[in-house]
C-alpha cells in the first residue's frame, strides 16, 4: 500500500478515534461518510490508519513486564473506560506522526500588492481569488476549513465536504458554506458578502445575543454590513460581482466620487476630484482597472470637463 499524504493520514487518525470512542452516532457517520468519497485517497488512508490501529493494543500489551495475573477488576465507569480509547487514539496520532496535526492547524497567508491579483488553490481543491491589496490567512484542520480576510477583497469557490465546513472571518461577519462561491470584500470594519452559486450562512463572529440567528444568501444576493448601520441586502449580478477578475470596474449609475474609489485601489495615476458638484456625476460603463487616465479623460469628454495633471495625480476639473 502506497505512503498516504500527511494530512490524508492525520484526517485518517481523526476520524478513527471518533467513530471508536462515544462520539459515534448516525451524525458522525453521516459525516465520515461524506469525508471517504470526497477523495479516494481518504479510503487508502483510513485502512492504513485501521491496520496501525489494530497492531498497537498487542504492541502496548507486548511492552509490559511480566507479572502474576491480578483477579478481575470490577467494572467501571463508562467515563472511564474511555481512557484506554484516548490512550490509543494519542498513539495512533504519534504513529502517524503528531507533526501533521500542527503543521494542518497552522495558518498560511495569501496577499496580493497593489495593482495585483492571484490565484491560489488550496489542498481540498478549493480556490481564492485575491483582488488587488489584499490577504487573506487559511488554517484547515480536521473539523473546519477557516480563512480570514484581513483586508482587501476574495472570491472563493469552495470544494463540498459536509464534514469540514468552509468558513471566511472579515471583521465582525463569518460566512459559512459547504460547498459553493461567493465574494468577501473587507475595508476596515465594513464588509460586503455576494453570493455566486449555492447557499452561505452570514453570522457575526460575536454575536449580540446567544440566539442571533444567521442570515441565509440566495445566488445574486449582496449584503452589506458596516459598524452603527443595519445590515443591507439588496441584488448584484455576478458579471459586476466579479468583474475585477477579468480587469474591469462596471458602474451603473455610479456618483463619480465612488467610481474614482473604485478605481484608485488599483494602482496607476490617482484620481482626484475636489468639487463635489463633479463627484456627484452620475457614470455608467465597463472601464479597464489599470488605465485610470482613460476613465478621466473618458468622464470629462462625457460632462464637458477638463484633467489637469499634477505628478502621478490626475484632476478633474471644470
Amino acid at each position: 500500500m502506497s505512503a498516504a499524504s500527511p494530512r490524508a493520514s492525520a484526517e485518517a487518525a481523526a476520524w478513527l478515534a471518533r467513530l471508536q470512542g462515544d462520539a459515534r452516532c448516525p451524525a458522525s457517520e453521516a459525516a465520515f461518510a461524506d469525508w471517504l468519497q470526497a477523495d479516494p485517497a481518504h479510503a487508502a488512508a483510513f485502512e492504513q490508519a485501521t491496520d496501525i490501529w489494530s497492531i498497537l493494543p498487542g504492541a502496548a500489551r507486548g511492552m509490559r513486564p511480566a507479572r502474576q495475573e491480578a483477579p478481575p477488576a470490577p467494572p467501571a465507569p463508562r467515563a472511564r473506560a474511555r481512557w484506554p480509547e484516548l490512550a490509543l487514539a494519542a498513539s495512533l496520532a504519534i504513529v502517524l506522526g503528531l507533526g501533521t496535526l500542527f503543521w494542518m492547524s497552522r495558518p498560511t497567508g495569501y496577499a496580493t500588492a497593489v495593482g495585483e491579483q492571484k490565484i491560489a488553490t488550496l489542498e481540498d481543491g478549493s480556490r481564492i481569488a485575491l483582488n488587488t491589496d489584499s490577504r487573506v490567512q487559511v488554517r484547515y484542520d480536521v473539523n473546519e476549513r477557516l480563512i480570514d480576510l484581513d483586508h482587501g477583497e476574495a472570491m472563493f469557490e469552495v470544494a463540498h465536504n459536509a464534514a469540514r465546513p468552509f468558513i471566511v472571518r472579515a471583521g465582525n461577519k463569518q460566512v459559512r458554506a459547504v460547498g459553493t462561491s461567493f465574494v468577501v470584500r473587507r475595508e476596515g470594519d465594513a464588509v460586503i458578502v455576494t453570493l455566486l452559486q449555492g447557499k452561505v450562512a452570514v453570522t457575526d463572529v460575536h454575536p449580540a445575543t446567544a440566539h442571533a440567528q444567521p442570515t441565509y444568501l440566495n445566488p445574486g444576493d449582496r449584503l452589506r454590513s458596516a459598524p452603527k448601520l443595519p445590515t443591507q441586502i439588496d441584488e448584484q449580478p455576478a458579471e459586476i460581482a466579479t468583474a475585477w477578475r477579468r480587469g474591469q470596474a462596471m458602474f451603473a449609475d455610479t456618483p463619480l466620487a465612488d467610481a474614482i474609489v473604485e478605481l484608485n485601489r488599483y494602482g496607476g495615476p490617482r484620481l482626484v476630484v475636489d468639487d463635489p458638484q463633479i463627484g456627484a456625476l452620475r457614470v455608467s460603463g465597463v472601464f479597464a482597472t489599470n488605465d485610470t487616465d482613460e476613465f478621466a479623460r473618458a468622464v470629462a469628454a462625457l460632462h464637458g470637463l477638463h484633467v489637469t495633471q499634477s505628478g502621478a495625480t490626475l484632476h478633474i476639473v471644470r
